[in-house]
């Protein structure tokens, strides 16, 4: 089943939103980030992208109060990411309520690291955020402040074959910005590695984006713009999810 998952992406305990990951363009959009998950779950979503900023750029999760918030005060399955780097930390989030946790940086700098998180703790339970520039398919890190000069396909190759399921795919010249994802993207990756459960992130502007990520093959599509800037009403995820 195609999934819709909101972003709720914190710095400093506030919701804000980005353009392009770039943090000086951040506004606030909520000093209370629970009331916004708690809107999300009124009408029927079931999972929440929560993001780290500030976890994300100094390479340890900071805010672990809100995911304890979100985790105790909704029924939501709230994936976690930012500075997700040791074994500790992963311990840490699922003790503060996370049902899932995405990792980027340290998939990328510590590969075999990360791999053995996915054995640990399984398949279903450890994503992989694999976010590019597709003028050059490098991975971006950091809170995509860092370009790797590891390729994307190879990047999600070499975990592929050691057991990955699960990856979060993001053209960073799309987030935030609502051009429309990149679905070429999205339909290479795919076609390269058929068997992957694919979410798509950054660039969704209305219903008729999801629609055609789930024709796609995709498993799941994170947003946060397009609501937040009242493109996508809770009305219209609401019969989206409905409709199945």
């Amino acid at each position: 089943m195609f999934e819709i998952i909101p972003s709720i992406w914190l710095i400093n305990g506030k919701c804000v939103r980005l353009k392009r990951g770039d943090f000086a363009t951040e506004e606030v959009i909520s000093h209370n980030p629970l009331e916004i998950a708690q809107a999300f779950e009124g009408i029927g979503v079931k999972r929440v992208h929560l993001v780290d900023l500030d976890g994300a750029r100094r390479g340890e999760p900071k805010n672990y109060n809100i995911l304890e918030a979100i985790a105790g005060y909704t029924d939501l399955e709230v994936d976690f990411t930012g500075g997700i780097t040791t074994d500790g930390d992963v311990i840490k989030c699922f003790e503060f309520g996370a049902k899932t946790v995405t990792i980027a940086s340290a998939a990328a700098k510590h590969p075999e690291r990360f791999a053995q998180f996915i054995l640990s703790y399984g398949r279903e339970k450890i994503y992989l955020a694999a976010d590019t520039n597709p003028n050059d398919y490098k991975i971006k890190i950091k809170g995509w402040l860092t370009k790797t000069e590891l390729d994307l396909f190879d990047h999600i190759e070499f975990f592929y074959e050691r057991g990955l399921k699960h990856v979060k795919c993001s053209d960073v010249t799309r987030d935030g910005v609502m051009e429309g994802p990149n679905f070429e993207l999205y339909k290479e990756v795919l076609d390269r590695f058929p068997n992957l459960y694919l979410a798509a992130s950054g660039g969704v502007r209305g219903i008729d984006d999801f629609k055609r990520l789930r024709d796609l093959g995709l498993q799941a599509a994170v947003f946060g713009r397009a609501y937040y800037e009242g493109k996508i009403s809770l009305k219209d995820l609401e019969d989206f999810i409905s409709k199945g």
